[in-house]
């Protein structure tokens, strides 16, 4: 298997770089930029692997990088700039780190069990010392078997591995079943609150233990992922929510502040723009881009404007009429990436994702006339 080599897309590099750069200061660039969001579980079925396989075995993770890094710059050519390969063990950090049983199923993501069934389990619930943990020990432990695999077939590219789990909500939302945890916020509010400030304390635990490890200090920028704050009103996410957030945030975010929310956020985008005060933010495949740009334009870089579902009958005309208009109410001004919001999934062709680049370029370029 040919290695990739970087210096021969340098220029093609040097081009998204400075498009994204010039689109994330809400400025203009020559076109839109265009990120793919297609990740492990997705090329695991491009290439003929099976998912479960992709997560639970180091070869396959890096054979996996190894053919889809190339494959995106030749023939993708979507402005996602990054060509390392990273330690990937799928959504599972909570049950890691809190000992929970870990499901992998055939072909597809690994699932976290929940333990938490009711309030006497929350009360119960200890936060671990990361520096002891076995789950975070077992992280490095794969870490090094990857640079060793990596060292083994001569791979100089870069490498990278990290660990962490979601913001309080969400991550009691992997412990514990979420419609337990909703329906509690609503009778048992201080039950819960007791359980958010658990998953706040390791939130912190583990990202200053891991910054040390790292040699990270005094950290300026932190992205999070917090899916199921879409799936609580905007009341309640304002009253048992934002103050977790926003401390995570305030402590870590000092410069940047990137959010990650696949789910219907209309209705909580003002707040992630005035109280959160985020600087970019992936909408998701479920938000509408018209509430995005009427909350957030010129504050927040706004990542989205596609649901994958959109794309499994291929680039049909109603799915491209659905591109401009994202394009035409989002990215004048710049503050804006087109992107498939959330993430692309196994069903959609690689031929599509090709071909939806190129119409992206063709109606993206500035200035935007749709």
């Amino acid at each position: 298997m040919e290695i990739f080599n970087p210096k021969k897309y340098k220029i093609q590099i040097e081009e998204s770089e400075k498009r994204k750069k010039i689109a994330f200061s809400f400025k203009e660039p020559d076109f839109v930029p265009i990120n793919i969001s297609a990740y492990g579980s997705y090329y695991s079925t491009m290439f003929g692997y099976n998912i479960k396989d992709y997560y639970t075995d180091r070869e396959v993770m890096v054979d996996v990088f190894l053919k889809y890094i190339p494959w995106r710059f030749e023939y993708l050519k979507d402005d996602r700039t990054d060509y390392g390969i990273t330690l990937d063990l799928g959504p599972v950090g909570e049950g890691l780190f809190f000992n929970c049983p870990i499901e992998y199923p055939d072909d597809t993501s690994p699932r976290v069990v929940p333990i938490l069934k009711d309030e006497n389990d929350i009360m119960k619930l200890k936060v671990p010392d990361p520096a002891t943990n076995p789950g975070i020990q077992y992280v490095f432990a794969e870490a090094t078997k990857t640079k060793k695999i990596l060292e083994k077939k001569g791979v100089k590219l870069p490498f990278s591995f990290g660990f962490g789990i979601h913001p309080p909500l969400s991550a009691a939302c992997a412990i514990m079943e979420p419609t337990t945890v909703y329906t509690m916020m609503h009778t048992s509010p201080e039950v819960v609150k007791i359980l958010l400030e658990k998953m706040l304390d390791a939130f912190f635990k583990i990202t200053d233990y891991m910054d040390k490890r790292f040699g990270i200090k005094n950290r300026q920028s932190i992205g999070l992922a917090n899916d199921n704050s879409a799936f609580v009103s905007n009341k309640m996410y304002c009253e048992m929510v934002l103050p977790f957030d926003k401390a995570i945030y305030e402590r870590y975010g000092k410069k940047e502040r990137y959010l990650h929310a696949d789910g219907p956020n209309d209705h909580n985008f003002k707040t992630f723009a005035e109280d959160l005060k985020l600087t970019s933010m992936d909408i998701g495949g479920f938000s509408s881009i018209d509430a995005a740009v009427r909350d957030m334009k010129g504050k927040v870089v706004i990542h989205g404007g596609l649901n994958n579902k959109d794309l499994y009958r291929g680039l049909t005309d109603e799915t491209k009429e659905k591109i401009k208009h994202a394009i035409k109410v989002a990215a004048p001004g710049g503050g804006y990436e087109f992107a498939i919001g959330g993430e692309t999934y196994p069903g959609v062709s690689p031929e599509t994702l090709i071909e939806l680049v190129k119409y992206v370029r063709e109606v993206g370029k500035y200035p935007i006339n749709i």
